[in-house]
């Protein structure tokens, strides 16, 4: 067997990468590497989507990124802090009121990969958050909010509902 000092290249295929949608090329490849992280070095994960974030706060996935292994790892606090961040920062690009409790039926563009719709992904994140908290009643207030904005089913608002259900 030769003998050789290069250093081993690591080849990620088509199924290890995640599609974040439209995201500038530079904050794609911090997320990939922060996903690729997450299996082993949950730290050097969080890091990775700090960095991704500080680079590009208007980068929404970012938020999922970071709301998600909060939330996985049971940092709730952490995980809900920055999901409202991500909500104010959807609003804001989706020319919405910042207070989510003010939007309105027919207002969120119904592009699934726009802000709105993304605005509407975090508010289910956080209903689920505020469950997981034991806060029944914020969480009841995200879902209706959903339910009342005619979203349950595109983000998957019901599978909350009924976890909700069987809580209370």
């Amino acid at each position: 067997m030769p003998e050789t000092n290069q250093p081993i290249k690591l080849r990620v295929t088509r199924d290890d990468v995640i599609d974040f949608g439209e995201v500038p090329s530079d904050v794609n490849e911090i997320l990939q590497r922060g996903v690729s992280l997450y299996r082993h070095d949950r730290n050097g994960a969080d890091l990775a989507f700090r960095e991704a974030l500080a680079l590009r706060p208007d980068a929404l996935p970012t938020y999922l990124c970071l709301y998600k292994i909060h939330t996985y790892q049971g940092n709730l606090d952490e995980a809900l802090a920055i999901a409202q961040a991500g909500l104010a920062e959807a609003a804001r690009q989706a020319g919405l009121d910042p207070d989510w409790s003010q939007w309105k039926p027919g207002e969120i563009s119904p592009d699934v990969n726009g802000p709105g719709h993304f605005g509407l992904y975090t508010l289910k994140a956080m209903a689920f958050i505020h469950l997981r908290r034991d806060e029944a009643a914020a969480s009841q207030r995200c879902l209706d909010k959903i339910a009342e904005l005619g979203a349950m089913e595109s983000v998957g608002g019901t599978v909350i509902a009924a976890l909700a259900a069987g809580v209370g």
